[in-house]
Parts: C-alpha cells; sequence; structure tokens
C-alpha cells in the first residue's frame, strides 16, 4: 500500500520477522515516545501445530500461511494486553528494492511526472508490480540555475505489490488498521539514528540473515543482505555437541563467545561471527574507497548482539571500534525495564522505529 500515515497518540510496530513477531506499543505526549508495551512470540512446534511451549525447530515465519501469523499476532495482542489497533508494519529488506539516485531538478512536480520513467532503469521488475515511493533527499536552496543543470539526489523504493496486498489482508485478519508499510531499513534507522546525519553503518543480525546497512544524510546508502544469522549459529552449536536445538540456544545466551575454559561453544560461533566481521569490513571498505567518504560509527542490533562478549569480539575482529544500537534512546519507559532495556532496544529496534513513525 501507498506509505500512509495517521494521527492517532496511541500506534503499533509490527516487525514479523523470519524467526519472530515483535511488537511494540508507543504514546506520544509533549514530543515525547513513551514505551506503552511489547510483545514477542516464536512459532515453535513440535509437530505442525503451532505452540507456546512446544519446539524441534523454528519456522521461518514469512513462509507460513496467512492464518497461523495472524494467530500469532492475536497471542501477542491478547497477552500483552495491546489495546491500540492503528499499525505501521514493516517490509523485510530482502523483499524490498531502494537505492539512491541522481536527477536533474526543475520541481518537485516535475520530478514526480518523470520519476516512473527514470525508475524502471533501476527497478528489475515491472513498475505495475511494485509500489513506488520516493523522496528527495536535499532540496537544492537555488534549484534553477541557468548556467549548469541542477541536480537532486532522490531516495527510491520500491515494494512487490502482492507483498502489500498479503500484509493488508494478515492485519485486517488480525483486527488491526494498517496505515503504513515501511521498509525495515527505514525503521532502524528513525529508531538508532534520530537526527544524527552523519555516515554510519548498522549491522542487524536476525534469526535468518544479518542486515550491513549504510546509512547517510538520514538515507539508506547500500544495503546488504548475508544469509547467515542466529539461527545459524544455533544450529552450529546444536552440530558440534549433540545436542538439541534448544539447549544449543539456551547455552548461546548463557555462555555467548566468553573467553573461558568451560565454554564449550567458542569453537562452533567464532567462525560465523568471523563471517559476519569480514562481510562488515567489507561492505564498509567497498562504501569509503567509492564514496571518499569515511564511516564515523558502527551500530549493531538483534537479539544475538545481546550474546556475553559479542560486542567485544565482533570490534575485535571488524577493526574498528563498534556501539550497541539503542532504539529507546528518545523513548520513556518503566524504570522497573531498566536491566533488561539493552536487550529490549536491541530485539525491538525495527518494531520500535515503525511506532515511531510520524507526519
Amino acid at each position: 500500500m501507498p506509505f500512509g500515515l495517521f494521527k492517532s497518540k496511541d500506534r503499533l510496530g509490527i516487525d514479523i520477522g523470519t524467526s519472530a513477531i515483535k511488537i511494540v506499543e508507543l504514546k506520544k505526549e509533549s514530543g515525547r515516545f513513551i514505551l506503552k508495551n511489547y510483545g514477542f512470540f516464536e512459532f515453535k512446534s513440535a509437530d505442525n501445530t503451532p505452540s507456546l511451549t512446544e519446539s524441534k525447530q523454528i519456522k521461518n515465519i514469512l513462509k507460513l500461511p496467512d492464518g497461523e501469523i495472524i494467530w500469532g499476532i492475536k497471542e501477542v495482542l491478547k497477552k500483552a494486553k495491546i489495546k491500540s489497533s492503528d499499525v505501521v508494519a514493516s517490509i523485510p529488506s530482502f523483499s524490498t528494492f531502494a537505492t539512491v539516485i541522481e536527477m536533474p531538478y526543475i520541481s518537485e512536480q516535475d520530478l514526480a511526472k518523470t520519476l516512473p520513467f527514470e525508475a524502471r532503469k533501476y527497478i528489475p521488475v515491472p513498475l505495475d508490480e511494485v509500489v513506488l515511493d520516493w523522496s528527495i533527499i536535499d532540496i537544492p536552496k537555488n534549484p534553477v540555475n541557468t548556467t549548469k543543470p541542477t541536480t537532486v539526489e532522490v531516495f527510491l523504493a520500491a515494494v512487490p505489490r502482492d507483498e502489500t496486498m498479503r500484509y493488508q489482508r494478515i492485519m485486517q485478519g488480525a483486527g488491526l488498521n494498517l496505515r503504513a508499510l515501511e521498509l525495515e531499513n527505514s525503521a532502524l534507522t528513525r529508531a538508532l539514528l534520530g537526527n544524527d546525519l552523519s555516515p554510519i553503518v548498522i549491522v542487524n543480525i536476525g534469526g535468518r540473515s544479518t542486515s550491513i546497512v549504510i546509512v547517510n544524510g538520514g538515507y539508506e546508502r547500500v544495503s546488504h543482505n548475508y544469509e547467515v544469522g542466529g539461527f545459524e549459529i544455533t544450529k552450529s552449536i546444536a552440530r558440534s555437541l549433540n545436542v538439541s536445538l534448544e539447549k544449543a540456544e539456551e547455552l548461546k545466551k548463557k555462555l555467548g563467545i566468553k573467553e573461558i575454559d568451560e565454554n564449550v561453544i567458542n569453537n562452533s560461533m567464532k567462525s560465523l561471527v568471523d563471517m559476519m566481521a569480514f562481510e562488515t569490513r567489507k561492505t564498509i571498505t567497498s562504501y569509503e574507497e567509492t564514496k571518499n567518504q569515511k564511516i564515523s560509527k558502527v551500530l549493531l542490533v538483534g537479539g544475538l548482539t545481546n550474546m556475553p562478549n559479542f560486542a567485544s569480539y565482533f570490534q575485535q575482529k571488524l577493526g574498528r571500534e563498534v556501539y550497541m544500537g539503542n532504539a529507546l534512546a528518545r523513548v520513556i519507559y518503566p524504570q522497573t525495564l531498566s536491566p533488561v532495556i539493552q536487550e529490549i532496544s536491541s530485539t525491538f529496534a525495527v518494531a520500535t522505529g515503525l511506532a515511531m513513525r510520524e507526519i
């Protein structure tokens, strides 16, 4: 659907990832966001029936029938006692297309007329199969130059039309009002960076993949998806120790990459984390050399980053300083959540950015 907006004070951000459904409910008062509620749901089953407790294998949620996803969303809303119904949902980065292009600029009206024709050069599918959206990154102060044509950078995004229709069906089935669909990386940028316009890398480690996003001027410039995430690490631990996925997940959260003698999972984890760092370093180096511009900061988000010693080990392998992204830095939350706020921030970063979306 087109990227519509809404005015209600309470809003939901729903992040349907490959391994979990994450929902954040925010309220806006006096210009500040307040965390009202949040909820998390994984589909695990011993057979083919969704269950909250039994688990033999974590399912890829995006491949489930719509009815099961609707059921999962309803479970989160019910258990977290969430009452808001206006929703912004995210589209995974691997399902979308986004780029920054340069175009001659005369006026926004003329740009709007010519952009669909220009977009055909960059979008690898017919335009009637996608929903197209665009934003001017920086409007020139003197838009008309008589000696040299003025150019402007345009952020171009395309979402498959059938995906937008699917999300509409899912939210409607869950009794929710889908007011906007947004690119996952755009939601991350809003939550983590705020008004910071410097070149920054966001490494978002999900359940089944790692997204490496370079943001500059508040807009995504480069996005690279690496098909290794937290679940692959869990499987590696399970194979190397000959234990169940549940036991491997427990060890991963407990031991992480601690440099201690009794850490039996170090070797099975490090090679995969090393590859994540390698892919991140390669993406950064390519951007810096191509754009002749230095990356100012590297931010880590995603549930895996909460593992003991993960951030320091990743920093060591990357060879540059990294920081834990804080999606709740501009959100008021109950002090009782302070002991776990970093874990919540990392896990719910996309959902938080979605709930922050406003005019």
